[in-house]
């Protein structure tokens, strides 16, 4: 059995240079993430720079699901766990992490996702998918310190703005926890490709009611040429192809593996919003930084149970 096992994942290792150069491009287009939705809502409210995300990423996925073999769309038995689903990523954690996003940094938003795979292990414990571990558990208490430091590192008065933000952004992280763990069973049944336009879909019909009130064309549409580019790159590049390359990396790589370059995409984020934003780098912010980091990494050991490995730090972060 282990030589089997062994020799499954040789075969699907190779070549690793493509794969690992790949995951650069994946790191680096959700670190530009957080840059490109702080620079559209520089000019538009965070409401209309998600609705124009999701119809024109649905538009994209719809795109691509008519010219890929097989169902287009999902089962009548399946539509109510799509439509969850879709409330999840799309009204729930997009709208969250807009609005916090706002008030917050880029750095934050990216450091509070480093979350995601933690939230993913406790949730599988209190389901009993998970059997606990102490290497797991040093790990999360060691990235909520890193939390508390981050949020409180520059005391309460001088970062209500940025702690309401950051609240916000928890919040959109625990949707997407949610989403993770309720998506994986469907995604193992119907390709993960497949399941991520169908949810994608449902996100953006559920977001149909606010177009009248949000969609705002003839504002959007005069908005400069960085801020339609922003929401492009959002649409495009980090809804469409971040998520292909990712799950591409996980058909060839253990998801083990994959996850850890995860762990780079706060540290790129950081470097880009002091590159791109002149958002200053803070003591907290590499303090609280090091922290999440070394706890995510720490959840992600070999100690930790398998589940884990292919549930929460593989496909948990592909969605900011």
């Amino acid at each position: 059995m282990g030589a089997s096992t062994s020799e499954t994942l040789s075969s699907h290792q190779a070549p690793l240079g493509k794969v690992y150069a790949a995951l650069l491009v994946q790191v680096t287009i959700s670190a530009g993430t957080y840059l490109a939705g702080k620079r559209a809502m520089a000019e538009l409210p965070p409401v209309t720079v998600v609705l124009w995300r999701f119809l024109l990423s649905a538009f994209v996925f719809c795109l691509l699901i008519a010219f890929t073999p097989g169902p287009k769309l999902p089962p009548r038995s399946e539509w109510r766990r799509v439509l969850l689903l879709g409330l999840l990523v799309g009204p729930l954690n997009q709208m969250l992490f807009f609005y916090g996003l706002a008030l917050s940094t880029a750095s934050h938003a990216a450091l509070l996702y480093a979350l995601t795979p933690l939230g993913v292990y406790v949730l599988s414990l209190v389901r009993g998918h998970e059997r606990p571990s102490s290497r797991a558990t040093l790990g999360i208490f060691t990235a909520l310190a890193g939390v508390v430091v981050l949020l409180l590192g520059r005391g309460l008065a001088s970062a209500g703005g940025s702690l309401l933000g950051d609240l916000l952004i928890l919040a959109a992280v625990c949707a997407w926890v949610v989403y993770t763990t309720e998506g994986k069973p469907f995604a193992a049944t119907h390709g993960p490709v497949r399941s991520t336009a169908w949810s994608m879909v449902a996100a953006a019909l559920l977001l149909v009611p606010l177009m009248p009130f949000a969609l705002a064309p003839v504002r959007t549409f005069a908005a400069s040429v960085p801020a339609l580019g922003s929401i492009a790159y959002l649409a495009v590049l980090t809804s469409v192809v971040a998520y292909l390359i990712w799950y591409y990396a996980l058909s060839k790589v253990p998801a083990s593996r994959v996850a850890i370059f995860s762990n780079l995409q706060p540290a790129a984020t950081a470097l880009a919003a002091w590159l791109v934003l002149g958002e200053p780098l803070h003591w907290e912010l590499a303090v609280g930084g090091v922290l999440v980091i070394v706890g995510v990494r720490l959840t992600q050991g070999p100690s930790l149970p398998g589940v884990l490995r292919s549930r929460g730090g593989a496909e948990a972060r592909s969605g900011a």
